[in-house]
């Protein structure tokens, strides 16, 4: 049964949060959209991918389609790569797979915007894609799917600060030292590391972070960019600056792409509510609505404040008192009528967050892994960690599962080189036979 096959694979969401791909696939729709937006800049991974396995990722797609009953298969794709889209249209007609060509903006990528660019259909706020008939899944997830194996690997785009950007396929578990040194890029020369994205991602805490199965890049700054100073902020400096600084100029809410398609989330009324306390909570409700693309605090804040920060923090505290918008789950939810013509153009973004400099590219290379040991979480996935089954000193194998699906919403979890177990906690560290 292909479910239990994917939960036993370990099969989660290769683009966002690690959502468990089985349980995705358990909802009955009736269109399949294969996200290929990547709009975060500087990240290739997804076209690299297509570019080497588009017909197993194809064969992927006909799979979850076939899974969920869907009559409707869609990929949606930047219209700049003109190559690929004919590729993808030869190879998908004879499929029942058509090609939607997406504008270069961010974020064309966020399933919301994306559901909404290839069908008209808007998810009610607070809702799923499920809910308009639609499922959406990554490129890197779809192949995964094709290739019924447990996943090891993640491919990933290594770019920023580097001479060469490079995308690779590296084992889970690998540190970030030894993932960029394998690339040609001397760790000791980086001074911050942004996983994931620009827009969307986390600054690194060290260079003994490890890959896990959502990690989409290892973007590497020098001391003196903006960007790593601006996740660097805390929240008192944050909050801060925002109460003395916000002269509720609005553009943050009238840039908000979820705003713009008719979601009650206002960034400036996050900000607003800093000033106030229990009073202010009615400021602050459409928060919930926020997807963190960060368009607000990095693109549109002409004082460069953190409204997406605000927001988040809302989110959390609003998740601890239980309260919700009135407008959650509303299904005649329409798009403002300027939602077409604000769509932020990616060489924009580029521009305004410094990254002209860097080469906007990432070929696929092979790499031959040759590591000591690899430290794999347990937890890499929404839902419960999976539950190690291995014991220290025992000899694994590639591919061996190391922590099996727990009870309820999880994967298992696999040995992604050959070695003896050397501890056995929240992570399972691997180290190679002597």
């Amino acid at each position: 049964m292909l479910l239990e096959r994917l939960r036993e694979n370990g099969v989660v969401g290769a683009g966002g949060a690690g959502f468990p791909t089985y349980k995705k696939l358990e909802r009955a729709v009736d269109t399949v959209i294969m996200n290929a937006a990547e709009c975060e800049p500087l990240l290739h991974k997804d076209k690299e991918l297509l570019r080497h396995f588009m017909s197993p990722i194809l064969d992927g797609m006909q799979l979850a389609m076939r899974q969920v009953g869907a009559r409707r298969g869609i990929i949606g794709i930047k219209n700049k790569y003109k190559d690929l889209i004919h590729e993808l249209e030869v190879a998908g007609a004879p499929r029942g797979i058509e090609v939607h060509a997406l504008g270069d903006f961010y974020p064309a990528g966020d399933e919301f915007i994306t559901v909404y660019e290839t069908t008209k259909r808007v998810i009610p706020p607070g809702g799923l894609p499920g809910d308009v008939g639609c499922l959406v899944t990554n490129v890197e997830t779809l192949l995964n799917v094709a290739l019924d194996r447990p996943v090891t690997r993640k491919y990933l785009t290594i770019a920023g600060d580097v001479r060469e950007p490079v995308t690779v396929c590296a084992p889970i578990g690998a540190s970030f030292g030894d993932v960029l040194r394998a690339a040609g890029v001397a760790p000791e020369s980086v001074a911050h590391v942004l996983v994931g994205g620009v827009m969307m991602g986390k600054l690194s805490h060290g260079m003994h972070e490890v890959i896990t199965r959502t990690t989409g890049g290892l973007l590497c700054f020098p001391e003196e960019h903006i960007l790593p100073r601006r996740y660097l902020a805390d929240r008192p400096a944050r909050d801060k600056i925002g109460r003395s600084a916000c002269d509720q100029c609005s553009f943050c809410t009238e840039m908000c792409p979820r705003y713009l398609i008719g979601h009650p989330v206002e960034p400036h009324l996050a900000m607003r509510g800093l000033g106030f306390n229990l009073v202010g909570e009615s400021m602050i409700l459409g928060s919930q609505f926020c997807c963190e693309c960060n368009l607000c605090s990095l693109y549109a804040c002409p004082e460069d404040l953190f409204p997406k920060d605000a927001c988040a923090d809302n989110k959390v505290m609003m998740r601890a008192k239980k309260l919700q918008h009135p407008d959650t789950g509303r299904k005649d939810t329409r798009p403002h009528s300027m939602q077409e013509y604000r769509h932020v153009p990616l060489t924009s973004l580029i521009k305004k967050l410094g990254l002209s400099a860097y080469k906007n590219v990432g070929p696929l290379v092979e790499i031959a892994w040759d590591l000591d040991e690899v430290r794999i979480p347990l937890k890499q996935h929404v839902g419960a960690p999976a539950i190690a089954c291995v014991q220290v000193g025992q000899r694994v194998e590639v591919g061996q599962p190391i922590g099996r699906a727990p009870d309820g919403l999880g994967v298992a979890v696999h040995a992604s080189m050959r070695g003896h177990v050397a501890s056995v906690g929240d992570e399972i560290v691997i180290r190679r036979n002597d």
